[in-house]
């Protein structure tokens, strides 16, 4: 980690001026923490042309002490926190991601973050009997989560204890005490490994929980970045430029220069609290009430009036689906086309699925067989076989993000006895509430790949669609702007 003055403080407040200019933030005043913040959002982002949302006086919370929700959820907004302008498509920003991660990573070895002594995060440190994690306004998002959530577009820095590999992911941290939340890591995360080495050699494990920043923060830590690469390279990759970080007091992990407010401890072996239940990403109260690590928290850091970045999961669309679906779309297309696969015309990982479910690739047919293995190697490419149960096939006059050209693809171009391939003993979740159905100990589950194009061998005799041409719906917009027609 190098020493110099340059550098990328990943400012929320910096992206929150853009997103004005651009008209994409909503101001809400008065709206409680309890509850009514986690309404307010899930409404917003189901509604046609949702912008951010920043909640300001909150009762009984010093004003512009704030709340941010909502952040990710627009082709707009998220291409801009992916630096790449502002793109206003889905098919059109899964596009200018293909291939990004690729470079993204490759460049990463060359961003080592930079070390700064000073910055934002620092003008206010709450230290001994003065931290106090409940004087900042961490929702109760939904109506029977287990507690207050006060990181969920959080960051969660993390230290390797044999190489000293720095991680930086997303998981869920609820407030159990006036010093004191759980680190809820899911078995496999990274954050999990190197929790688990500490642990086992009987250290305590340091942690510094980011709780707002620029969205690329908390985007990147919540996506498989590879093993020992660490995401404050990857996100300085995709900044062109250093992150800027300062290091916490106690535990000498690094975090964002600009970051909105930092909570710093360590989880001591044994120590466990009830986590839990809270509303999964899929829609449902999945997990229950579960033991979490606690982390005893020794410092806060925060900007004068802070802001909570909230990313809650929930029925989709939800505050973050929208980002996972772009994502995960730009690596399944890059993994059809490495795979061998032609004449892909598009593809999009579904919210409905949580990005995860429901997978859809429109094809150009060229012979025999192309769709199947289009669909195949779609429920089964690396990207795309954790918790795939529908991959979906359409030709290249139906546009995948579109679920109602979908469903009319399925229902009026396959035939159940001949288009509908079942795999056995895939790759399961217990996230996904069916697995209360799974006959298997292990989380096993059954995958269905759709054969939605029209018959190869009757491309040219299959009846026609009844729709105008290009040309006269490029005619009659002309004609008539007004309508905005689509």
């Amino acid at each position: 980690m190098s020493t110099a003055p340059e550098g990328n403080p990943l400012d929320l407040r910096a992206w929150l001026a853009q997103m004005r200019e651009l008209g994409e933030i909503d101001d809400v005043t008065g709206a409680d923490a309890q509850l009514e913040i986690g309404a307010i959002s899930q409404l917003n982002v189901k509604r046609a042309g949702s912008r951010a949302l920043l909640f300001d006086e909150i009762p009984g919370y010093p004003q512009g002490w704030r709340v941010m929700s909502c952040s990710t959820s627009s082709p707009r907004r998220l291409s801009s926190i992916l630096r790449l302008g502002t793109e206003g498509s889905h098919q059109g920003l899964v596009q200018k991601l293909r291939g990004k991660p690729a470079q993204w990573l490759a460049g990463a070895k060359d961003f080592a973050p930079v070390t700064v002594s000073h910055g934002p995060v620092l003008e206010n440190i709450q230290r001994g009997e003065q931290v106090n994690v409940q004087a900042f306004p961490a929702p109760l998002w939904n109506e029977k989560d287990g507690g207050r959530f006060i990181g969920t577009g959080c960051s969660v820095v993390t230290r390797d204890l044999e190489s000293g590999w720095i991680n930086v992911g997303t998981y869920r941290v609820q407030v159990v005490g006036s010093d004191r939340v759980t680190l809820m890591m899911i078995p496999g995360k990274h954050g999990h490994i190197q929790h688990a080495k500490y642990i086992e050699a009987g250290k305590p494990f340091p942690v510094a929980i980011v709780l707002g920043a620029d969205p690329l923060n908390y985007l990147i830590s919540g996506i498989e970045v590879p093993f020992e690469v660490s995401e404050f390279n990857y996100i300085g990759a995709i900044l062109g430029q250093p992150v800027s970080v300062v290091h916490g007091e106690v535990t000498g992990l690094p975090f964002p220069s600009g970051a909105e407010i930092v909570l710093e401890g360590f989880c001591h072996q044994g120590e466990a609290a009830a986590e839990g239940p809270f509303g999964e990403f899929l829609g449902y109260y999945a997990g229950g009430v579960g033991q979490a690590p606690v982390v005893r928290i020794e410092r806060i850091y925060h900007r004068h009036q802070p802001i909570i970045m909230g990313s809650p999961p929930g029925k989709p669309p939800n505050d973050y689906s929208y980002s996972k679906a772009v994502m995960r779309s730009a690596i399944l297309f890059n993994a059809l086309v490495q795979a061998g696969v032609p004449e892909v015309q598009g593809v999009w990982a579904h919210e409905v699925g949580g990005a995860r479910l429901m997978n859809v690739v429109s094809i150009r047919q060229r012979y025999a067989g192309h769709a199947r293995q289009a669909g195949h190697l779609l429920s089964q490419c690396g990207a795309g076989a954790y918790m795939s149960k529908y991959s979906i096939v359409v030709d290249e006059d139906i546009d995948p993000a579109n679920l109602s050209e979908v469903m009319w693809a399925l229902a009026t171009r396959t035939e159940p006895s001949e288009d509908f391939d079942i795999i056995r003993r895939g790759m399961g979740s217990k996230t996904d509430p069916m697995s209360i159905a799974y006959p298997h100990a292990a989380p096993l589950a059954s995958k269905m790949v759709i054969d939605a194009c029209k018959p190869f061998e009757h491309l040219t005799r299959f009846p026609q669609v009844v729709e105008p041409s290009r040309e006269l719906r490029d005619r009659v917009r002309e004609k008539w702007p007004g309508l905005q027609l689509p």
